[in-house]
């Protein structure tokens, strides 16, 4: 069996962007593009690590700390390819090169996936962490990352290291609020309060790309804990909820034309959590700013 780690990085999204995967120190790649999306660079460090590894017949055991990856590939691919490689909700998919060369690489290989969490020790998904990090910061610098020593005996990769001919934005969770999908159109207000339901499903935080839409570039957060949190360290170590989550409005304030605070209450089975969000109007639409959230006695 081989085991491997995949992750991607990207300094802005799009941006300067890298991918890598690690088996260990004498087999990785990484590579990546001078403008590209975190999650483009979730998907060729699979991708590439499938190419590599078609000659053998191992079985391949993958840690992926992005839900994205790992739900796109044993979960929603199939059928996004039987309805023409349209969503649900008829909306073309993104990332379709990538998805289809995914699709086409995994035909007849036996792949475990396991979600690991980021940035939380494990060897491997740190040691791919580091070289996509790595790639990101080499394109931006003008440079061009290592490749590192690759698999052993690996052919041609059939996708071309250039990228992707298109780079599409992040999804973002705006674009669902809007007249036509909800009937009259919503206030500033309840546009606020549904972006902010929405964070709370396992939906939006599979999806580093959807939450990245809805923080603000300089978000922070005063977690339980009376920690600090950036929106690049959440973004690494967000995942899914894992349990049903209710929201109680408790005020909706507007201080300015552009930002509304909003308290509200995040209740489950194991207790409340008094919780403020600023949000603030940017050209992207409301995006929070920063959240706080202390749980009741």
């Amino acid at each position: 069996m081989i085991i491997a780690a995949a992750d991607g990085s990207a300094l802005g999204n799009p941006g300067p962007a890298g991918w890598a995967w690690y088996v260990d120190d004498g087999c990785w790649a990484s590579g990546g593009w001078a403008r590209g999306t975190n999650n483009m660079g979730e998907l060729m460090a699979v991708l590439d690590l499938l190419q590599q590894t078609a000659h053998v017949d191992d079985e391949l055991h993958v840690y992926c700390d992005s839900t994205y990856v790992i739900n796109t590939i044993t979960k929603w691919m199939a059928g996004w390819k039987r309805k023409g490689w349209k969503k649900g909700d008829g909306k073309p998919v993104m990332n379709l090169e990538l998805i289809q060369a995914l699709d086409a690489a995994m035909q007849g290989r036996r792949v475990k996936f396991e979600w690991v969490k980021g940035h939380s020790g494990h060897v491997l998904n740190e040691a791919a962490d580091r070289r996509a990090n790595a790639a990101a910061a080499a394109y931006q610098a003008g440079d061009v990352p290592d490749p590192g020593p690759g698999f052993a005996g690996a052919s041609d990769r059939s996708v071309p290291q250039s990228g992707p001919t298109v780079v599409e934005e992040e999804p973002d969770l705006f674009s669902d609020l809007d007249e036509a999908s909800h009937g009259p159109a919503l206030s500033d207000e309840e546009q606020v309060i549904a972006l902010e339901r929405s964070l709370l499903t396992d939906e939006v935080r599979s999806d580093r790309g959807a939450m990245a839409a809805a923080l603000h570039p300089d978000w922070e957060e005063i977690g339980q804990s009376g920690r600090l949190w950036t929106r690049e360290e959440f973004l690494a170590e967000m995942g899914p909820i894992g349990t049903e989550t209710s929201l109680d409005v408790v005020s909706a304030e507007r201080l300015s034309p552009d930002s509304i605070l909003l308290l509200w209450r995040s209740i489950t089975d194991d207790g409340s959590v008094l919780r403020s969000s600023l949000w603030v109007r940017t050209p992207r639409g409301w995006q929070q700013r920063f959240h706080q959230g202390t749980r009741e006695a």
